[in-house]
């Protein structure tokens, strides 16, 4: 695939995510009739079901990254150009603010309306360190021994993570950036934004590490 075909597929799959995460967010808020519970399932399920969606489709194309951390994981494995990566990286963070716009705009919320949701501390900084750590590790996990799963497998545990972390599982620093945007349910304050970003970062190295060594000898007989 051409690298002009590789960025739309990046640019129209994290937009795609975007405003999925953003506008089911809207609707979930909307419908939950005050209950954050209810809101956050409403929001959880259509995340993990487009990103079997997104993967599945655009896969082929860019290798459906969405996602500057998993860019960074396969750069350092060296399976991307570091000038690839550097055009994969706006492509998903231009996606992804196009995809809040869409969403503000479907459900008639200002344009741009940067959230004052605060998200901050050891805890929410603990919870991406373990959410990007752990999408690291299923996407590799998922490339060495079944790479047919790997859509599936991302789309269920992004499902699983937006209940067992602390921060609601960002692992993204795209996603991250453009949810800054957006004062809706699914928002992070901007002067928040840059910590989950280095942790998540940090995460997605180490775990490119860990996983390569730990996978070193699977699948390879």
């Amino acid at each position: 695939m051409t690298l002009e075909r590789r960025l739309m597929a990046e640019w129209l799959g994290t937009f795609s995510l975007l405003a999925t995460v953003i506008g089911s967010g809207i609707m979930a808020e909307r419908l939950a009739d005050g209950n954050v519970a209810i809101a956050l399932l409403g929001n959880t399920i259509p995340t993990g079901a487009i990103l079997v969606v997104l993967i599945t489709i655009f896969g082929p194309i860019s290798g459906a990254h969405f996602n500057p951390a998993v860019t960074l994981s396969f750069a350092l494995q060296r399976q991307i150009t570091s000038r690839d990566a550097v055009f994969y990286v706006f492509a998903q963070v231009l996606g992804g603010i196009a995809g809040v716009l869409a969403a503000h705009v479907m459900f008639e919320h200002p344009l741009i309306d940067p959230s004052s949701t605060a998200r901050s501390g050891t805890g929410q900084w603990a919870g991406e360190f373990v959410a990007t750590f752990g999408l690291i590790g299923t996407i590799l996990g998922c490339i060495k021994v079944s790479p047919k799963s790997v859509p599936m497998a991302v789309g269920l545990y992004i499902t699983a993570a937006y209940w067992f972390t602390s921060s609601t599982s960002f692992a993204n620093p795209a996603v991250t950036i453009a949810r800054g945007f957006s004062d809706t349910f699914a928002g992070i304050a901007p002067m928040d934004v840059a910590a989950f970003i280095a942790v998540q970062l940090i995460a997605a190295f180490l775990a490119t590490w860990f996983f390569s060594w730990l996978l070193a000898e699977v699948g390879d007989d």
